[in-house]
């Protein structure tokens, strides 16, 4: 027996089916599935799970990184990801400008060599404004110097140690500049049919934005690669805390904390009068005897009674009780 067909059925057919169609076009239309397309040259090494940590990862770094700049130019800025994408090597040479401010750089004991690459109007505001400048001149770009290059080197060595906070997320990895290079052409990481990994920052300075970038070579990437597997950025210790608990952790930092303490000898009450004609040698008679408890606090709040003397040659005081 043939199948009936509502008719809420035949009118959802109907309205699918555009006049002029066949029988075999609307076959094709209804096996048809989204295609997306694959370069077999370009092997994907990192995970779009991994590339989100990798994001994490360097979202810190650019917190931390912004926050220098913030008190070493004394104005606001603002540093953000924009893209996180893997490309041929070839195609991130053909992106950079020539000269700019190129630093290769190694992580130590892992094989694996990375670029850092400042925009030359971005590394040209910042030798101005921390030389004292305003950072607006118009200087050509055309060639940078050595003085450029050594006040830059202040930012580099500071980019690394960030760079090493962000990562110790994984592992103790060490960010050592190996050279800087004016012109793209003589930063050779890898091959130009190998693909890297770019991790792009705009940098968002008095309402002026610059671009800024790290080109991490991915085929040494396979020890790194292995830490990120089935990793929560937001559920890993620091590498250093490691097999050690959060009370652990907070009760050695509590212990190193520093807490001001101050004492309370006694109050009195002059008019103004008296202070303005205040002489050296005069005695001020405060409202406690010799014999009373001294208050003593902590962090301005009063805990404890004490009386004073002396110990080792050293003002002291002598806890008697705890204040209720």
């Amino acid at each position: 027996m043939a199948e009936l067909l509502s008719q809420s059925e035949i009118d959802a057919l109907l309205n699918n089916v555009k006049e002029g169609d066949s029988e075999e076009e609307l076959e094709l239309k209804a096996n048809s599935k989204e295609i997306i397309p694959f370069d077999f040259r370009l092997p994907n090494r990192i995970s779009k799970n991994q590339l989100r940590t990798m994001r994490n990862i360097h979202e810190n770094f650019a917190e931390s990184f912004s926050s220098f700049l913030v008190s070493k130019l004394q104005t606001i800025v603002n540093i953000n990801i924009i893209s996180v994408d893997q490309i041929y090597y070839s195609e991130y040479v053909l992106s950079v400008s020539n000269p700019s401010f190129v630093y290769t750089f190694d992580i130590v004991d892992t094989g694996i060599k990375a670029i850092l690459e400042i925009s030359p109007e971005f590394g040209i505001t910042l030798v101005e404004r921390l030389l004292g400048g305003s950072g607006s001149s118009q200087k050509s770009s055309e060639t940078i110097t050595a003085i450029e290059e050594k006040v830059m080197d202040v930012v580099v060595d500071r980019i690394m140690l960030d760079l090493k906070k962000s990562w110790a997320t994984f592992t103790d990895y060490e960010f050592k500049v190996d050279k800087f290079e004016p012109n793209i052409d003589f930063a050779q990481i890898t091959s130009p049919n190998e693909s890297v990994l770019i991790i792009s920052f705009e940098v968002v300075l008095e309402e002026k934005r610059y671009m800024m970038n790290f080109c991490f070579a991915t085929y040494a990437f396979d020890s790194v690669m292995a830490k990120l597997t089935s990793q929560s950025l937001s559920s890993i210790r620091p590498y250093k805390y490691r097999g050690t608990t959060a009370q652990e952790i907070i009760s050695k930092n509590l212990k190193m904390s520093s807490i001001p303490v101050k004492v309370e000898f006694g109050k009195s009450k002059i008019t103004f009068n008296e202070l303005t004609n205040l002489e050296v040698g005069d005695i001020i008679k405060l409202d406690t005897k010799i014999e009373n408890e001294n208050t003593i606090s902590f962090a301005d709040k009063p805990l404890y009674a004490g009386r004073p003397g002396i110990v080792n040659n050293k003002k002291a005081i002598k806890i008697t009780r705890k204040l209720k």
